[in-house]
């Protein structure tokens, strides 16, 4: 996949990750897009997706999908989200079955956690965030656009 552009974030804790989401969740081309979330288990993938749908106004507990493969949230906007984590998805049939085909098909936000496992059936992401572990607070987050609604979604001032 070509990347279009990309910049490393250092979060110190999750003020950082909170504020990081907050600033995306702002930004109109953020409706229909697709973000991949990459990083070794523990580094911080589900938190951020907490932290955006919270800045999106979203109400109550947002639950991790690895059991579920899929949790969907609606904003009082009225924005459909959809939270994948394919971490325990097992084969391209049970994408077909679950209706993902569907999901991707139609508007909403799309959030993949572990989209290496499924990277054959999906489409491009319009961005994928990559989380290092640095220490037990602080991560280093690579974000790369890779379409243009991706560069619109890229963070601005406070990298």
């Amino acid at each position: 996949m070509l990347i279009l552009q990309n910049l490393i974030e250092t979060w110190d804790g999750e003020t950082a990750c909170s504020q990081s989401a907050h600033q995306l969740a702002e930004q109109p081309a953020l409706g229909d897009a697709i973000i991949e979330l990459q990083g070794e288990l523990g580094a911080g993938k589900t938190t951020f997706v907490r932290q955006l749908l919270y800045a999106l106004g979203v109400q109550g507990p947002i639950k991790s999908p690895t059991y579920a493969l899929m949790e969907s949230y609606v904003t009082p906007q009225n924005l459909l989200i959809s939270h994948f984590d394919f971490y325990r998805l097992n084969d391209a049939q049970e994408w077909e079955d679950a209706g993902f085909r569907d999901i991707f098909a139609a508007s909403g936000l799309k959030l993949i956690e572990w989209p290496e496992v499924a990277r054959a059936l999906l489409p491009t992401p319009d961005l994928q965030l990559n989380w290092v572990v640095l220490s037990e607070h602080v991560r280093h987050v690579r974000w790369d656009a890779l379409t243009q609604r991706g560069l619109t979604l890229l963070p601005r001032g406070h990298h």
